[in-house]
This record gives structure tokens, sequence and C-alpha cells, in this order.
């Protein structure tokens, strides 16, 4: 479904992804793991069509980023690091803003509101501003809106943040799900329990390159440690 072949990204002198190719399956979660400033969100904003690249090509659904934006964004769902929202819109009008901006057809979008609403136990708040929410309920409504158009691919740069104990648990509990229904997930967290309890293959990204790629197994080989090794001794090898 996602296809990033010798993807580079140059800010002004600064190679801030260099050589970067892997692809994501239908019904896959891949993640991207590595230290602060590898590259891993320059990596998920080129491919949302946020930034663009300075060579290499990005595919989605077999169509090109580049050539095909309007086609390409159709198929994404994107939930950012930070939601930014304006404040004074509503959690609902940015549901149904978010579902506009897909094409979704009005009809039937409330009774659509009520399902989406659901899993995180929304209803209720959805009617009250964005500026007033917590920063963990920003972060649910971004996640809920990011399903709201049921894309086929799901772009996540670290969506645990802020979100308590039980929103966590829905969250991976949602993406695990999405994966089994067929979609494709590229996650991008920090949190290692969280890559290694759902991803199906990682890769390890240091100075804008792709040094390790593969399931926990392959990347404890690759690490060379031990094979009941947790991902974070996994990630302090290869750091």
């Amino acid at each position: 479904m996602i296809t990033v072949q010798n993807l580079i990204k140059h800010f002004g002198d600064k190679k801030a992804v260099d050589g970067v190719s892997f692809t994501i399956n239908d019904g896959e979660i891949f993640c991207l793991i590595g230290p602060n400033s590898a590259g891993k969100s320059t990596i998920v904003k080129s491919i949302i069509g946020l930034l663009e690249p300075t060579s290499g090509e990005i595919l989605v659904n077999g169509k090109s980023v580049l050539k095909h934006p309007e086609q390409t964004k159709k198929e994404i769902g994107y939930i950012p690091d930070e939601p930014a929202i304006w404040p004074s819109m509503t959690g609902e009008e940015f549901i149904y803003f978010t579902q506009a901006l897909y094409g979704m057809n009005e009809s039937g979008r409330e009774k659509h509101l009520v399902e989406l609403l659901k899993p995180f136990h929304l209803s209720g708040l959805e009617k009250e501003y964005f500026e007033n929410y917590s920063r963990g309920n920003k972060q649910k409504f971004s996640i809920t809106a990011a399903f709201s158009h049921k894309p086929k691919v799901l772009l996540v740069d670290e969506p645990i943040v802020g979100l308590d104990p039980i929103g966590a648990e829905t969250a991976k509990k949602m993406f695990s799900q999405f994966a089994k229904d067929g979609g494709s997930l590229l996650l991008v967290t920090h949190t290692l329990s969280v890559a290694e309890e759902i991803s199906h293959r990682l890769g390890f990204l240091k100075n804008g390159k792709l040094v390790a790629v593969g399931t926990i197994s392959e990347l404890r080989e690759q690490a060379n440690v031990g094979k009941d090794a947790s991902l974070e001794e996994v990630y302090q090898k290869l750091a």
C-alpha cells in the first residue's frame, strides 16, 4: 500500500532523510523508531504531501504522491504529533469538516458521528470548543477524525502522548483492528512498549538513514542481542 523509494530530503545544507526505502503491505503496522531528529516525522510529512522530497519516489496504492496528490491523499488518514485545530471549532464540526474535505456525503453523518464517538466515550463533548478540551481530548478527537472518512492508510505520529491509560489502550486496539481489516499503518513513536506490542515490522532510523528493518526478532539479530531482549534493549544497541 505504501512504497518509499530512495527518499532524500534536504533542509538547506542538512540532509534530514538520506536514501530511505521501505514498503508497508496491506494489513500491516510498520513502526519507525529512532532518536530525535532522525528523520521520522519528515518521512511521514513527505508521504502525506506536507513536504516535497528533494528526490526519490513515494507511492500510495500504486500512485505517485507527487504526480497524483489528490488521489493519494484521499486514501490517507493523518494523526499529527500535535493536534493543531482551530480553537473556535467544536469536536463535532472538526469531524464533519474532515469528512467534507474527503468528499464524504452528508447523508447519515449524524448517525455515523454517534458511532465514531463511542471508542473514546466522547459523546457529550462533541459540541464543546477545542480551546476548552484537555490535551488528551484534543488527541482523541484528532484520532477519531482520522478514522472518520474510512481511509486505507493511516499515518500516525506519536499518538499516545497526552492520552490517559484507558485512552491509550483504546487507541492501540483501534490501530490493531484497522490493520486486521486490511488497512496499512505507519506509526512513529518513542513509546517503545507500544511499538513492540502492536507493530508487525519496525524500522530504525539514525541520522536520516534506515539502519535496520524487520520484525522484532529480526531486529534482535541485527542488533546482536539475545532472543528475549526487549525492544528498548534493541534500541539502545542500535543507537
